[in-house]
């Protein structure tokens, strides 16, 4: 639950009331989240049928039933489940860039409210949260790291098991966007390194990211995190980049 707003934030919001994060409309003073009825129930969430590891969307089987997709029974994934809130489509794009590139964190009521209501109970309580690391010298320019910021409103209250500092990025490499399967894979090859393998040995470990793509970001920090001796690694994303399977 949000804490209570100050008698001075209450006066601005009556004399400049908060528009719809969405769509600019006026949601109401009394809307913690400041999205309108309409943008709430636009918002595209995540349902099974899903893989039972990456969390893709299944186009198959039975209703409510997850199995796992061809890719993960190919090539099992360093991590052991996967899963995202919603569809990665213009709503998530345009909350994620307001806080991703100008740290908007005005949109955090309504991230909130999204990942309160999504399902993402297979991902059980983990020992660390680990939000997926910029580089320093990104981290510098932007002035934040959304997986941190995601990270406190996956786990509230949990402060002190989010480690931002367990993983490092050991390298500023290109942005993954403007790649494809086969070069993000290349240009996040050891990308990674645990700095505190002690802290991560025989540990549950929950990797925390804006968006999954090719779930190649959260493997090569989950493979990072196997090898420094990680007993199971879960993914929490805001965003998946829907594909189905």
């Amino acid at each position: 639950m949000p804490p209570p707003k100050s008698w001075m934030t209450v006066f601005l919001d009556l004399v400049l009331p908060p528009r719809c994060l969405l769509c600019g409309a006026y949601p109401g003073w009394e809307n913690p989240e400041h999205l309108c009825r309409d943008c709430r129930q636009g918002i595209n969430y995540i349902r099974p049928p899903l893989c039972a590891c990456c969390g893709k969307i299944m186009a198959a089987g039975e209703p409510g039933r997850s199995h796992r997709c061809q890719d993960c029974l190919l090539r099992p994934p360093p991590f052991s489940v996967a899963r995202s809130c919603i569809r990665y489509d213009q709503t998530a794009s345009l909350l994620l860039h307001r806080l991703k590139y100008h740290g908007d964190t005005a949109v955090l009521p309504g991230l909130r409210h999204i990942i309160e209501q999504a399902a993402v109970a297979e991902v059980r309580d983990p020992d660390i949260i680990v939000p997926v690391p910029l580089h320093p010298k990104r981290l510098k320019a932007r002035g934040l790291n959304q997986a941190a910021l995601l990270a406190r409103l996956f786990f509230p209250g949990r402060d002190r098991d989010i480690r931002c500092n367990l993983l490092h990025r050991l390298r500023d490499t290109p942005a993954q966007t403007a790649l494809n399967g086969a070069a993000r894979r290349t240009n996040l090859r050891l990308a990674f390194a645990v700095t505190d393998m002690a802290m991560v040995k025989g540990k549950t470990v929950c990797v925390v990211d804006d968006v999954f793509t090719t779930g190649t970001t959260v493997s090569e920090c989950s493979r990072a995190l196997r090898l420094a001796g990680a007993k199971e690694v879960y993914v929490l994303t805001l965003a998946m980049v829907v594909t189905t399977v």
